[in-house]
């Protein structure tokens, strides 16, 4: 069974209540059908009824619950609660009554007040359109010193990482994270890793540089992060800084890294900056045919995940099971 089947199932288990905003989106639309007929989850899509059942046309949406921003009940009382929320920044309830119209700001509300358990935006919103009302509204967990992004890669026939399984991260939010955050951004993609996989983490702190090839500012930002990480949990596996083919490859961690217990056999990679994150996980999507599910947030106090505006609705089936399995706790 492949990751993304063992998702399912572990979603199937208890099912959650995600939440769709962009439900005027074919590809939203075919993957909520997809999710309601296979059990993954119940699916919440917000927007226009009359214009979400036009759009669908012959996709059954049977079981969907269909909910207009502009036109429920329930606008009114979380105008109110944003309101309470964002006074203190500013915010008038005129401006939260507006913003509840947004179907992203209003599924956020419905997270925060209890009302669903997961959200799913960015096949048409872009990575900050759905992380800022994520940030304002749900906020983050309050034993989590900084919220990160992840990546799952399922590459196929792949002898890399756990049977081809591996997390990458920060690849969508923190750019240029310094080491006190980068061994945050260590600790919770190894917390993920148990948490959601059931995969014992092996993390490697990437750099261009081995264990002091190379001396500078970039590469010590690695080591200092490692250092970090090591000392917040003694128990972890990580190690860096290193270069990716010796967090990778055996015989190339045999000569530059024969002592670390990681090097060889890493399946957490983290990436110094955001834009190492953001190409290596696009050059293994399209050059290994990697399937790339995420960008996925940990850290926040409910499960909210960003989409690719690439993506295909096959994606997105496989973020609403990796959402509702984080929604089980």
């Amino acid at each position: 069974m492949d990751f993304i089947e063992q998702m399912k199932q572990k979603a199937k288990a208890d099912k959650k209540r995600i939440v769709l905003p962009e439900a005027l989106d074919l590809r939203v639309i075919q993957a909520a059908s997809t999710a309601l007929q296979e059990g993954i989850s119940d699916i919440i899509l917000i927007g226009n009824q009359a214009k979400i059942l036009l759009t669908a046309g012959d996709i059954d949406l049977t079981g969907a619950i269909i909910i207009d921003s502009e036109t429920t009940q329930k606008r009114t009382e979380y105008s109110v609660a944003f309101y309470e929320l964002r006074k203190a920044k500013g915010m008038t309830l005129a401006q939260a009554k507006e913003l509840m119209k947004d179907p992203v700001y209003f599924g956020m509300m419905m997270l925060q007040q209890g009302d669903a358990d997961g959200l799913i935006s960015g096949a048409v919103h872009s990575t900050a359109d759905t992380l800022r009302p994520a940030l304002q509204i749900v906020k983050a967990a309050r034993d989590v010193k900084l919220v990160s992004t992840f990546f799952i890669m399922d590459i196929p026939n792949c002898e890399y990482g756990e049977n081809g399984v591996l997390l990458f991260s920060d690849c969508a939010l923190n750019e240029n994270p310094d080491a006190e955050q980068l061994s945050e951004i260590a600790l919770a993609s190894a917390r993920t890793m148990q948490r959601l996989l059931g995969i014992k983490p092996i993390v490697a702190m990437l750099s261009y540089s081995t264990f002091g090839s190379a001396r500078n500012t970039l590469t010590e930002k690695v080591v200092q992060a490692t250092r970090l990480a090591k000392k917040k949990n003694p128990d972890l596996l990580i190690d860096g800084e290193m270069q990716v083919d010796a967090a990778l490859v055996q015989r190339v961690a045999d000569l530059k890294m024969p002592n670390s217990y990681v090097a060889g056999k890493a399946n957490v990679l983290i990436f110094p900056d955001l834009n190492a994150g953001n190409i290596g996980y696009k050059l293994t999507e399209r050059m290994a045919k990697a399937n790339a599910y995420g960008p996925i947030t940990q850290g926040l106090a409910k499960p909210i995940n960003d989409l690719s505006r690439g993506c295909r609705a096959e994606d997105i089936v496989g973020v609403i099971a990796i959402t509702a399995v984080q929604a089980q706790g």
